[in-house]
């Protein structure tokens, strides 16, 4: 695709516009959907799509300049340019927005990108919303004007230098069986939505991260063996290796992108065994079922698994 707008649209952020270099359409996406934006320095890096969805001929994310991350936000920061081509994979949805009556969305800095198609979404269905919306300061915070244009009220800026962090106590120290509650930011703010919801109603917090969770050991330091159903070839995983890179070596082909779980591209259908999930995509309740998993950093409970591969 081709990067028509490139505009800087609060500190340490840009915002890119991206079409198809024929103007053909585009394929259709959900709130919360992301894509895979291919740079010409070969990295691959995901990002939230935050435009209008009914657009069916721009895409629209915005990039957090990241000072200690692998080169990716740098290059777009710097290097990318109107006119530039770069590759785009999917759209693709793990963090969609299921149907309720009333959704508290709570967003923190870049966090705001998957949420705010949520809040159109709402807002279009006529639910009862509210967005809480924390950020270093007001400069730092993207689309803060936009919003607090387009609803007023319902929209809660929470500038940390002026205010303080964001007070979770206030908005969450009651559980509600009727509101769903969409969270997306730094691994701080995440885990203290999670610790203030934990004596919520099951499911109705849902997550998303840009960084990998923190995870304890793995269920299993030993080898296990991983059958790959459609070609019935066996493969031992040893701990040095990751299942993707066992599968792969198999002759499996198994598209895939970060490698740290946390993209979602590489979804893998488990058949048989229960996995150790590692990944920061997969909800409670999907962990539970033990039907897919993430290669590039799941493992095994036992001794075997069979994926459909």
């Amino acid at each position: 695709m081709t990067v028509s707008v490139k505009k800087e649209i609060a500190e340490g952020i840009v915002l890119l516009t991206l079409a198809h270099p024929s103007g053909a359409r585009l394929p259709d996406w959900t709130p919360g959907s992301h894509i895979d934006l291919v740079l010409p320095n070969g990295t691959t890096r995901q990002y939230s799509l935050c435009g209008d969805r009914w657009d069916a001929h721009t895409y629209r994310i915005a990039v957090l300049r990241e000072p200690t991350g692998r080169g990716g936000s740098a290059h777009v920061h710097d290097r990318l340019k109107p006119g530039n081509r770069v590759g785009v994979g999917g759209p693709r949805n793990h963090f969609p927005l299921v149907p309720s009556e009333k959704y508290l969305f709570i967003a923190g800095g870049i966090g705001i990108t998957p949420l705010l198609p949520m809040v159109r979404q709402a807002d279009l269905l006529g639910a009862d919303w509210q967005l809480l919306y924390g950020g270093r300061s007001r400069a730092s915070m993207a689309f803060r004007e936009e919003l607090t244009q387009a609803y007023g009220g319902r929209v809660h800026v929470v500038p940390q230098d002026e205010l303080g962090l964001l007070d979770l106590a206030a908005w969450l120290g009651i559980p509600d069986a009727d509101t769903k509650v969409y969270c997306c930011g730094p691994a701080p703010l995440l885990a203290a939505v999670e610790a203030a919801c934990a004596t919520w109603p099951r499911y109705t917090l849902r997550v998303e991260r840009f960084t990998t969770a923190a995870h304890t050991a793995p269920a299993r330091e030993a080898a296990f063996d991983v059958e790959l159903r459609r070609t019935g070839r066996t493969v031992t995983v040893t701990p040095e290796v990751s299942v993707l890179t066992a599968v792969r070596a198999a002759g499996a082909d198994v598209l895939s992108s970060c490698e740290q779980g946390t993209c979602g591209t590489c979804l893998t259908p488990v058949l048989e065994g229960r996995p150790d999930h590692r990944d920061s995509v997969l909800a409670e309740h999907e962990r539970a079922a033990n039907d897919c998993m993430f290669p590039c950093v799941s493992r095994s409970c036992g001794d075997r698994l069979v994926l459909d591969l």
